[in-house]
């Protein structure tokens, strides 16, 4: 019966994306406190579910989430459609009516998550993935053009939740990283969001007049005056090379007596011992000795473990 209700649940908030905790009770005939619990398998079970406090406040999900793709088969969709068409002409339900036009839009849509933006095709998802930053990517997109606000719940890098209204300017990428840059209610100015720190976007409904920016009002370098940058200087094998293009940018490689080597200054934040790994033996540190040290004790914790 619980996992009949969460599943119920689930294509409730699906269809009206917001909902209070007292109109789930009243509908499930449970306890709100049972509404909460259920929220909370669903949300470490991987769903977008967030609850929002205050007089609009609520239990939402993300305009963003999709059913995973293969969630049903061909023959379960086409069933599970038909059923609720069968109920939806006894009831004239219209959120029922709703689910029904959402089931079968995902039905038509199960596809490659890829996001096209004019002239440019984009495949955020990574190998393997259920392709859910496409499908927040696209959403943005949306929103930017339209100039529609969102609310987002956003976990910075310390783990940190906040919520927010955010009105949507411009997409970035750098890195392969997508961000939005966008003017936010909360701090009363433009920042940086990285999309993939988005734990669920909201549409609001409400639209909004651009706000004038220069370019360099983008603060592209992605630094702030609490993080530090290192100048780094790598040796890099023949293997190693594409890597370096790839990261580091083609600039940064250079040749000398016959041997590759690249040199950047790059921020010194949790991620940097972690690419340079990701690059293989191939890609050495030589300075600074620091860096190299700390490259040498995570990798040995790494070996430690297999």
């Amino acid at each position: 019966m619980k996992y009949q209700i969460m599943i119920e649940m689930l294509f409730l908030l699906l269809a009206r994306r917001r909902m209070t905790a007292s109109e789930l009770a009243a509908h499930f005939d449970i306890s709100a406190r049972s509404v909460y619990r259920y929220v909370e398998e669903m949300t470490v079970a991987g769903i977008p579910i967030d609850v929002a406090r205050g007089a609009s406040g609520g239990i939402y999900i993300s305009d963003a989430y999709k059913l995973p793709r293969g969630f049903f088969t061909r023959d379960e969709y086409a069933r599970a459609i038909q059923a609720m068409q069968a109920m939806e002409s006894e009831l004239h339900d219209p959120v029922l009516q709703s689910a029904i036009e959402k089931l079968s839009s995902q039905r038509k849509r199960e596809r490659q998550d890829d996001a096209l933006t004019g002239n440019i095709l984009v495949d955020s998802g990574a190998w393997g993935s259920e392709r859910r930053l496409s499908d927040k990517l696209t959403l943005i997109e949306q929103a930017t053009d339209d100039r529609e606000s969102l609310e987002i719940d956003y976990v910075d890098r310390g783990g940190r939740h906040t919520h927010r209204i955010i009105l949507p300017h411009l997409l970035v990428c750098k890195q392969n990283i997508w961000y939005t840059y966008a003017y936010c209610r909360t701090r009363e100015a433009f920042r940086l969001f990285k999309i993939g720190r988005m734990r669920s976007i909201v549409k609001t409904g409400l639209h909004f007049e651009r706000m004038p920016f220069a370019r360099r009002d983008i603060p592209l370098s992605f630094w702030t005056d609490t993080e530090q940058c290192i100048e780094a200087r790598f040796a890099l094998t023949k293997e190693a090379i594409p890597f370096a293009e790839e990261w580091l940018g083609i600039e940064a490689v250079y040749e000398e007596n016959g041997k590759k080597y690249a040199r950047a200054t790059l921020p010194d934040d949790e991620s940097l011992v972690g690419k340079i790994l990701s690059a293989g033996a191939g890609f050495t540190v030589l300075a600074p000795a620091e860096l190299a040290e700390r490259v040498r004790k995570e990798a040995e914790k790494i070996a430690g473990r297999y």
